[in-house]
This record gives C-alpha cells, structure tokens and sequence, in this order.
C-alpha cells in the first residue's frame, strides 16, 4: 500500500487519536489486556507510537517517514520497513504487535508469516483491528472510498483473523473486544470484555508452538 496519504497527512493521522480520546485509550487498554507484559517485542506498523509508546515498546517497524519521525519523538527506535519483509532474525523476538496495520499491508499472509518467523518459542502475535462485521466497522466500508487513509484499505472479519493465525501456525489463540457504540457516542473508557462479535475493536493473540 502506497505511504503517501501518511506521509502527507501523518499530524491529521495523529490528531485523529486527540479528536476521539475515550475511544483510543478503549483500544490501548484491548491490547494492553493481551500484551505479553514483558520480553523483547516490536511493533510493527508502528505509525506515530500512538500504542508503543503507553505499552513501554522501544522498537518499531514504519514504512512512512512523516509517521516514523513523530514515533520517534516519542522515545521509540524506529527501523524503516514493511510487515512482509521485518529485518529481524528468525525466533529473536517475544512478540509482534500490529494495531490496526494488518488492514493497510499488501500481503496480509506474509505479514503474518514474517511475525511467525521473527517469533522465538513460545512467543506471541498481537492483532488489533476494527472487525469488518462490527458497528464501525461496517461504517468505516461504507465511507472508505471518501477517506484519504482507509481508501485502499482491506477489513477483515474476526473469523478471517483467526484462520490467517491458524493456518500460519499459531495456536492458542484468545480474544478481547471494546468499542461496544458508534465513535460519536463514545464518552468514557469503554471496558474490555472477552471474544468478539460485538465490540468494535478486537484484539487476538496467537502463540508460536516452536521455532
């Protein structure tokens, strides 16, 4: 996917985070429920550190410079790079995270290969995503022709989710669910609840059996 609309627009990309604040810090806690709470991890599609930033994740993976720089202005390394090429040994790290990058990847089954391959035994893959089948998610199809960002955007469903994990190879996996109204109706934290199929927002986790 071309990096242009976020290099050009990588401050209206960051403000979107401000703009719908109880919604963001929803999504962070999500991940943070699944997050291994320690190890060697990267986030890939690491966009402005909007996520890494808040779960202590020092390293990450941009193809973008305007969003890489702002990451970087908030203490993360940022290595320059795509989730279907990460420039990282195999089994060297403890987890990979992506939030919301697997929807703006070319080859979504690459990506998840090269976090398999990068993942040490036992380490663990961390996808957030907006569910397709999902209140915002079938608002975010309907306008996606007209947004400058999800214009060439692919959403997934939960279920495509887990069958990408599974047939890649991880097992184990377990999911957790926020965002339960429409963005304009969002006014507070809204909690994290297990599973999916109703919550906006999911978070699944697979782990690597064994390199």
């Amino acid at each position: 996917m071309p990096t242009e609309p976020f290099d050009s627009f990588a401050l209206r990309y960051d403000g979107w985070f401000e703009e719908h604040r109880f919604a963001y810090l929803s999504e962070l806690e999500a991940v943070r429920a699944l997050l291994p709470p320690r190890g060697e991890g990267v986030e890939v599609g690491v966009g402005t550190g909007r996520f890494a930033a808040p779960l202590g994740i020092k390293l990450g993976v941009e193809p973008s410079k305007s969003m890489a720089r702002i990451a970087e202005t908030r203490g993360i390394r940022v290595v320059r790079g795509r989730a279907e090429e990460l420039p990282f040994d195999d089994c060297s790290l403890d987890y990979v995270l992506m939030v919301t990058a697997i929807c703006f990847v070319d080859d979504p089954v690459k990506a998840v290969e090269e976090a398999y391959r990068v993942l040490r035994d036992g380490g663990a893959v961390v996808i957030g995503f907006v569910d397709r089948n999902s209140q915002i998610g079938r608002e975010y199809e309907r306008n996606r022709k007209s947004s400058v960002f999800y214009r060439d955007a692919h959403f997934f469903s939960a279920e495509e989710i887990a069958d990408l994990l599974t047939r890649t190879g991880f097992r184990n996996l377990s999911f957790v669910q926020t965002l339960f109204h429409r963005l304009d109706e969002i006014r507070g934290v809204e909690p994290v609840k297990e599973g999916y199929g109703r919550g906006s927002f999911v978070v699944v986790r697979g782990e690597k059996p064994g390199c």
